[in-house]
């Protein structure tokens, strides 16, 4: 079965190593190159040698390939659920040579799990290395980022792609098997896809754990990046706390009291001088309160969302196994 499996898949494989090769090598280059950016002008960098600036050519530089392996990275999954997962079982349904192999000494579970198990573990491989390799490549640039919980940068570094990946292969089985129809299946199978690409960056991640919320004094040494008017009320934008995942870009200001700061009260302190304006704040008492997720939560929130795709993934394959044993009208 695993012999018929393969010969069955290999094209699909072999066409999967050569692109994975070909990635692998540009990876390495790339990977290569920003070491090389990076140890000879940002590491070396001094207190005096105004290293901010240092660090904006140096991400200025990388942001777009990096970006674009990790946005590729992040469709592979997708990709591999409409041309591996998808046709797996509805092609065979639809040409009706599953019949050939059920009406043999192989049982409908066993057919089921040697092809789900191979094409999965082959997925888990690619997907793997692919991010393995990623994860290297790109490591200075996301030192000198400190933005680790990032959607993008999230969703294409360490172990996370592999669980999605393999989950997302296991859905496209299932969305097959219950619909029966190849072209069906794959356009069911995108949009589920994105659906799941959309809620859990946005709508579960940032509940993986209850948040850390604290309430910081607005000093002149605040770091931010301006102030804006929202109604009645004055907010900041842009505070940071480095290596956190700040759950909120935008901030209201309130005062001892715990009342919001008026839009009134901050006319006296506006000026085109952002720090004249910081230092003037700085003199009312002013204090925000924020909600973030702190960076050393980074690799217990990668285990939770690898965790929870191949939990799901094992769902999945239950409920294949089960739906198998059935007739298939």
């Amino acid at each position: 079965m695993i012999w018929l499996t393969w010969r069955q898949f290999r094209a699909q494989a072999l066409t999967a190593v050569v692109a994975l090769a070909g990635l692998a090598a540009y990876l390495v280059y790339l990977g290569m190159q920003i070491r090389n950016s990076y140890d000879n002008d940002v590491a070396g960098c001094t207190v005096g040698g105004n290293c901010e600036a240092v660090g904006k050519l140096f991400l200025n530089e990388y942001e777009l390939p990096v970006f674009l392996a990790s946005v590729l990275l992040i469709v592979i999954p997708a990709l591999i659920g409409l041309f591996w997962g998808a046709p797996l079982i509805t092609r065979e349904l639809e040409a009706g040579t599953h019949r050939l192999v059920w009406n043999q000494s192989v049982s409908r579970t066993r057919w089921l799990i040697v092809k789900l198990g191979f094409v999965a573990l082959i997925t888990a491989v690619v997907v793997g290395v692919y991010s393995l390799l990623l994860t290297w490549a790109a490591s200075p640039y996301d030192r000198v980022q400190g933005e680790r919980f990032d959607a993008i940068g999230f969703m294409s570094r360490n172990i996370t792609p592999v669980g999605y990946a393999v989950f997302a292969f296991l859905l496209a089985a299932t969305v097959g098997l219950l619909i029966r129809r190849t072209m069906p299946a794959m356009a069911i199978t995108l949009v589920a896809v994105a659906v799941v690409q959309m809620i859990v960056p946005f709508g579960i991640r940032p509940h993986l754990q209850e948040p850390v919320s604290t309430t910081v004094a607005l000093t002149a040494n605040t770091q931010f990046k301006a102030f804006r008017d929202e109604g009645d009320e004055v907010q900041i934008l842009g505070y940071n706390i480095p290596g956190a995942w700040m759950l909120d870009n935008t901030h209201s200001l309130y005062d001892s009291d715990g009342k919001a700061y008026s839009e009134k009260s901050f006319e006296s302190c506006f000026s085109v001088d952002m720090d004249k304006m910081k230092a003037c704040v700085a003199k009312r008492d002013l204090h925000v309160e924020v909600s973030y997720q702190p960076a050393d939560r980074y690799w217990r929130f990668q285990w939770i969302e690898a965790g929870g795709y191949l939990a799901l993934t094992a769902l999945l394959v239950a409920f294949c196994v089960t739906r198998i044993r059935r007739p298939l009208l």
